[in-house]
């Protein structure tokens, strides 16, 4: 599951990236003609995005096991 969350994450954040900066590609840390603050903004965006994809697919896997055994998983 974990594998599908990564790339679940990195698709919405290139929809994202797209939609907020209006470029097709993010940029790459080790880009000279990029800014800093461009950098951070896409480091932040793409981390918040992981993470949220990533409880949610935890927190759904934690709901289906209840479901399943009846009890939460640890």
């Amino acid at each position: 599951m974990g594998l599908a969350a990564g790339a679940v994450a990195g698709a919405v954040f290139r929809q994202v990236w797209k939609l907020t900066a209006g470029d097709g590609d993010a940029p790459n840390p080790t880009d000279e003609d990029r800014r800093w603050v461009e950098i951070l903004a896409a480091a932040a965006l793409q981390g918040a995005i992981f993470s949220v994809v990533r409880a949610a697919v935890d927190r759904g896997g934690a709901v289906g096991v209840r479901r399943i055994t009846g009890q939460w998983p640890d």
